[in-house]
C-alpha cells in the first residue's frame, strides 16, 4: 500500500496546470479580441457621427433633414465623449460638448476646466481624437471619446475570472489535500488496529491453549493435540506476519485450487468458533476442481475479512455463513453468503472505503484492504451482490481461471 505520491502524481499536477494555463490565456486572447472589435465599432460611431457635423457644416442647403443622425446615432452613444474646438479649446458649461461623463458639478469652472483636459489627455492616450473639417482644411472641432463600461468591464473580466478560477484551484486544492491527509490518517490508524487485530486471534487462541495445557499437563494424548493446535496459530502468526510484508510490493501468483483454499479458512474459524460463543455453522460447497493464479496468504486473508464482518453481523441468532464456488467460461465466482443484519442500501459503496466502519469498536480497514488485494493484485473483482436488512449479505469474488 503505497502512501506518498510518485512520478504519476506530479505529471498530473503539471498537466493540470498546463491545462489551467491554456484555458486562461485562451479566455483572456478571447476577450481582447472582443474588446478591440468593440472598440473598433465605437470608433466607427464617433467618426460616423463627426462625419455627419462634416455634412452640417459643408452643406449649404438648410433644409437637410438632420433627424436621422440625432436619433439614430448621436442619442445611442454609450461611451464617454468630449468635444472641443481645433485648438482643444473648451467650454466648460456646455452640457451638449460632454456626453456620459459624470463629474463632480460643485467645482468651480477653473477645477473643471482642469479636470476636463486632463480627461482628453487620458482619452487622447488610448484613442485619437476624430477631426470635424470643414472643406477638409478647416479643423472645426475635435471629437475625444473614451470606453464604454461594457468594454472596461470586458477588459478587466478576464482577470476577475483567472483570480476566482485560481482561489477556486487553491481551495480545492487545500481540501484535497486535507482530506488526502485525513484518509492517510485514517490509513495508517487502521494498519495498526488491523495489525492488532490479525495478531490478536491467533494470541488469544495461544494463551487458551496454554491454559488447557497447565490443566491437562498429565495427560499425553491431549497434550499433544493441544500442541498441535498452538503449533497452528503460531504458523498463522507467521502468515500475518507474511501477509502484511507483501503490501506494498507485487506477490507471487500460483495456480490453487479454490475450493482447498476457503476449506483451510473455514477449518481454522471452526476450531475456534467455541470461544466466540456464537452458533454459527461455516460451509463451503460448489464446484471443487475450479483454479485461479492467487498468492493463498493474501486470499486467505479476504476471505477472512469476510467471514469476520459475517460473524459480526450475526448477532444474537443462529447464524450461517456460506462460502460457494462456481466456474464459468473465463471465471472462477466465489460467494460468501451470511444471514446477518444486511447492510443499508445507502451505505454499500461506503463498505470499502477505508475507515468506513458501523462496529463500535471497528477498524475499518478489513474490506479496503480486501478490496485492493482482489482488484489490484489479483486483477478481480469484488463487490456486494445483495444484502437484505435483517436478512443477510453476499460479497461476490470474481478472479480469472487459470
Amino acid at each position: 500500500m503505497k502512501m506518498s505520491g510518485g512520478p504519476a502524481s506530479v505529471n498530473v499536477k503539471l498537466l493540470l496546470l498546463f491545462l489551467a494555463l491554456i484555458i486562461a490565456g485562451g479566455t483572456l486572447y478571447y476577450t481582447q479580441s472582443l474588446v478591440t472589435k468593440l472598440q473598433e465599432k465605437e470608433r466607427q460611431i464617433v467618426d460616423l457621427y463627426a462625419k455627419g457635423f462634416e455634412y452640417i457644416a459643408n452643406t449649404t442647403n438648410p433644409e437637410v433633414d438632420l433627424t436621422f443622425l440625432f436619433e439614430n446615432i448621436i442619442k445611442p452613444i454609450d461611451f464617454p465623449m468630449i468635444i472641443t474646438g481645433g485648438e482643444d479649446d473648451f467650454i466648460v458649461r456646455n452640457k451638449s460638448d460632454v456626453r456620459n461623463v459624470k463629474y463632480d458639478t460643485t467645482l468651480s469652472d477653473a477645477e473643471l476646466q482642469i479636470f476636463f483636459q486632463n480627461l482628453v489627455k487620458e482619452m487622447d492616450a488610448t484613442h485619437p481624437p476624430i477631426i470635424v473639417a470643414y472643406e477638409d482644411t478647416i479643423i472645426l472641432s475635435k471629437i475625444h471619446y473614451g470606453d464604454s463600461e461594457l468594454i472596461k468591464q470586458l477588459k478587466y473580466y478576464p482577470y476577475l475570472q483567472i483570480i476566482i478560477a485560481a482561489l477556486f484551484i487553491i481551495i480545492g486544492y487545500i481540501g484535497f489535500s486535507h482530506i488526502k491527509k485525513s484518509e492517510q490518517s485514517n490509513i495508517w490508524v487502521g494498519m495498526a488496529k488491523e495489525t492488532a487485530h490479525q495478531f490478536g486471534t491467533p494470541i488469544s487462541s495461544v494463551m487458551g491453549w496454554l491454559e488447557m495445557l497447565k490443566l491437562n499437563y498429565s495427560d499425553p494424548d491431549k497434550v499433544k493435540d493441544i500442541t498441535e493446535e498452538i503449533n497452528d496459530d503460531v504458523e498463522k502468526l507467521n502468515r500475518i506476519t507474511n501477509r502484511f510484508s507483501k503490501i506494498g510490493s507485487k506477490p507471487e501468483m500460483k495456480s490453487h485450487i479454490i475450493f482447498e483454499e476457503a476449506n483451510k479458512v473455514i477449518n481454522y474459524f471452526n476450531r475456534r468458533l467455541p470461544q466466540t460463543g456464537k452458533s454459527v455453522e461455516l460451509a463451503v460447497q460448489g464446484n471443487q476442481e475450479a483454479k485461479a493464479n492467487l498468492n493463498a496468504e493474501l486470499f486467505e486473508w479476504v476471505l477472512e475479512n469476510l467471514i469476520k464482518n459475517a460473524l459480526d453481523a450475526i448477532d444474537g441468532k443462529q447464524g450461517k455463513i456460506e462460502i460457494k464456488i462456481e466456474e464459468t467460461k473465463k471465471t472462477v465466482e466465489i460467494e460468501v453468503s451470511d444471514n446477518g443484519k444486511g447492510i443499508d442500501l445507502k451505505r454499500r459503496k461506503d463498505v470499502f472505503r477505508p475507515g468506513y466502519s458501523t462496529k463500535r469498536r471497528g477498524w475499518g480497514l478489513g474490506l479496503s484492504l480486501s478490496k485492493r488485494i482482489i482488484e489490484g493484485y489479483h486483477g478481480g473483482k469484488i463487490f456486494v451482490k445483495s444484502s437484505i436488512q435483517g436478512e443477510g449479505t453476499t460479497f461476490k469474488i470474481v478472479l480469472k481461471k487459470s
